[in-house]
């Protein structure tokens, strides 16, 4: 066994489990009724795989393979434990006949419906509300601890801790791995639409690593918010986050150039973006002010937004003055300081960056923002546009020491350097906010 041999078969080892462990955990969670449980037992199997696959070669289909081992040894588990005995042989017979490592995938519907029960269980009323975000972010996203606690603007420890006891109180308190009806199902709608949103959005612009995006991301929180959409059709809400990953998601192809490196809103080809996405995502936006009996609510302001830039040919073509206005809505309707600090991108587009940077320094005291590589970013861009190249220069390189994100570092320093040469660009808009 060489250690080329060795090194392909870690690299291959290490994509496939981070693509399909939700999956993974999610069927096994349906067997073994426990997500912690279930985590473990996925972990099981990547331990297998690092034994094995050097030696075997990588399966034709490797994500089965990790999935047939996870399940088989779920098997064992029941059999092992005789609370569990009625539910071996209901769910074992039929698992026990295929061999532990075929290689044939599971029905995708079936992964499909047992990963939006692993939304609905980890979004459960039991958890407080930052724990059911970490939790389904770890074991749906397959996020790091770090990364979970980027995208909630929380301390590292603070979500470590809210996934260990959201696990327990789980398993404590027996809950059912299931999609709820009736009142609770919309009691923990609202939990499970913020959910889907954070794991698109970390997929959309990565916290760390050397990938600006992360697709498969995308892509799974697109399909729960599908899902969802067909299984509530008069939720408003539920359809204006699906409108928002829709058009968000369009943008995916222009969003890096090739090497990998972002593309800024201003310098995307258009004719990249996805054309069916845009339509699929103007449609689930009817569909959310069809349903709707009020005013429209966060997802469906936010998707309006992404509308707005979608109709747009051109960037000059852009209609900032409503898109500043559908900002003030809602922050109205759902205030935060991001939702702020995307608001003064759009004023500083519509009246100039004078008035953005207005709204950008009225953030500077935030303690959420503290350490949001965002903020020195957008003031950064707009001193810029100003002129003011050695005040935005130490912006950038701010905002290039706070993100852990090795694209957007090579970026940011690369405006620094444009500055401290003086070539900066009073017209630009290098700002790159998240979702937009």
């Amino acid at each position: 066994m060489t250690a080329e041999r060795t090194a392909e078969a870690a690299h291959a080892i290490e994509t496939v489990f981070r693509l399909e462990a939700p999956r993974i955990i999610a069927g096994v969670t349906r067997i073994v009724r426990d997500v912690g449980i279930a985590e473990e037992l996925a972990q099981d199997a990547l331990v297998a795989a690092l034994e094995q696959w050097p030696d075997e070669g990588i399966p034709d289909n490797p994500g089965a393979w990790l999935m047939a081992t996870a399940k088989h040894r779920a098997i064992d588990l029941v059999r092992r434990k005789e609370r569990y005995a009625r539910k071996l042989a209901e769910v074992g017979r039929d698992l026990e006949a295929a061999p532990p490592h075929q290689d044939e995938p599971a029905d995708p519907d079936d992964i499909d419906d047992d990963l939006l029960r692993l939304v609905f269980t980890a979004c459960h009323p039991v958890l407080s509300a930052e724990a059911r975000v970490a939790l389904t972010l770890r074991l749906l996203g397959g996020l790091t601890t770090a990364e979970i606690a980027r995208a909630v603007l929380a301390p590292e420890a603070t979500g470590a801790q809210r996934i260990v006891r959201a696990k327990r109180t789980l398993a404590t308190k027996n809950v059912a791995f299931e999609v709820p009806y009736g009142p609770e199902r919309a009691a923990r709608l609202g939990s499970v639409l913020e959910v889907i949103y954070l794991i698109f959005n970390e997929g959309y612009a990565a916290t760390a690593g050397d990938d600006y995006l992360r697709p498969g991301l995308c892509e799974d929180a697109l399909r729960l918010a599908r899902l969802l959409a067909a299984l509530m059709p008069k939720e408003p809400e539920v359809h204006g986050l699906a409108a928002l990953l829709e058009l968000q998601a369009s943008r995916s192809a222009a969003r890096t150039g090739p090497s990998g490196e972002p593309v800024l809103l201003k310098d995307q080809d258009r004719t990249r973006w996805n054309q069916l996405l845009i339509r699929r995502g103007f449609a689930a936006l009817g569909r959310a002010d069809a349903v709707s009996t009020g005013g429209p609510g966060p997802y469906a302001l936010q998707a309006a937004i992404a509308a707005s830039h979608a109709h747009a040919h051109t960037y000059a073509e852009t209609n900032w003055e409503g898109i500043a206005t559908l900002y003030g809505l809602l922050a109205a309707r759902a205030p935060s300081p991001v939702v702020e600090l995307n608001r003064a991108v759009a004023v500083s587009m519509a009246e100039g960056p004078a008035a953005g940077l207005a709204l950008v320094d009225a953030l500077a005291g935030e303690p959420a923002l503290r350490d949001y590589h965002l903020l020195p970013s957008v003031r950064g861009d707009l001193l810029d546009r100003l002129g003011r190249c050695e005040e935005a220069r130490a912006e950038f390189e701010r905002a290039a020491s706070l993100t852990r994100n090795e694209r957007e570092r090579e970026l940011l320093l690369a405006r620094a350097d444009k500055c401290r040469e003086g070539r900066g660009n009073p017209d630009s808009h290098g700002s790159h906010q998240p979702l937009q």
